[in-house]
């Protein structure tokens, strides 16, 4: 196995290296979870929180810590699998090394490693990989989003009736009190699919899609995709409306939708 060693580069840093650093790290994870996914004996374990987790995600995030320990000495880390380390410089890496693990071990090909930077108390940095489709999505801060090289942008559809809407679980939107509201944006589509965990999002990135919508999501779900949506041209905020990572659930939109669903799911 090919190892990745990313350059340590010191104070002041800049984009351009925040995110080649940034897409080494998805390559070194890509020769992990790859070589796991589909594996016979792949070990499988349930978190206190009822998740599935896999050895695949603990080898993932603990080979990305060791790289930014080396890359980044002085920044923080907060992951899925193994908490946070503070860091010295103000900014914070945010690993998901799994996204998607219930795809993953049931052998289902959409899934990804998440990776962010956030620096001065915003996103800057983001990279989405997914080695079993094929596909990868990046942006930073001000330079555009790409998907496999290649520059994109979200859709211009103006209308929910005319709009496509992703989503990972129906059934999550009544445990968390949105079902009614979650169905009447559903009635209201042209079409709504269960395109899972990252994949809704990355596909209103590049115009595939026009809304994804999730009622429950940790900051290693969304940090990614907050950038990439955003340098796409859409926007990424929660189900309040505010812009931002932490905030336990999520909307993308192509940006011309975002106030008309968050009406819709407002009640």
């Amino acid at each position: 196995m090919q190892r990745y060693i990313p350059a340590i580069v010191t104070p002041p840093y800049d984009l351009d290296a925040d995110l080649a650093l940034a897409l080494d790290l998805a390559d070194a994870a890509d020769e992990i979870t790859r070589a796991r996914f589909r594996a016979t004996d792949l070990v499988v374990a349930t978190k206190p929180d009822l998740t599935p987790v896999s050895e695949a995600d603990r080898a993932a995030e603990t080979a990305l810590r060791d790289l930014l320990a080396s890359a980044r000495p002085h920044d923080g880390v907060v992951g899925e699998e193994h908490g946070e380390a503070e860091g010295t410089s103000g900014r914070r890496w945010i690993l998901d090394p799994i996204d998607g693990t219930k795809s993953y071990v049931r052998g289902v090909p959409v899934w990804a490693t998440l990776i962010a930077l956030e620096a001065g108390g915003a996103m800057a940095v983001g990279v989405v990989s997914a080695p079993a489709l094929g596909r990868r999505w990046w942006a930073a801060h001000g330079q555009g989003a790409y998907a496999d090289g290649e520059p994109i942008r979200v859709s211009e559809v103006s209308a929910i009736e005319d709009a496509v809407v992703c989503f990972t679980s129906a059934p999550s939107f009544d445990t968390f009190g949105f079902g009614d509201r979650f169905r009447a944006l559903c009635t209201r589509c042209w079409a709504a699919r269960g395109w899972a965990d990252f994949w809704g999002h990355v596909l209103v990135a590049e115009g595939s899609a026009d809304v994804a919508v999730e009622p429950i999501m940790n900051l290693w779900d969304n940090a990614a995709l907050q950038v990439i949506v955003e340098e796409a041209g859409g926007r990424f905020t929660d189900l309040a409306g505010a812009a931002r990572s932490d905030g336990g659930n999520a909307l993308t939109t192509n940006g011309r939708l975002h106030d008309a669903v968050l009406a819709v799911l407002a009640g």
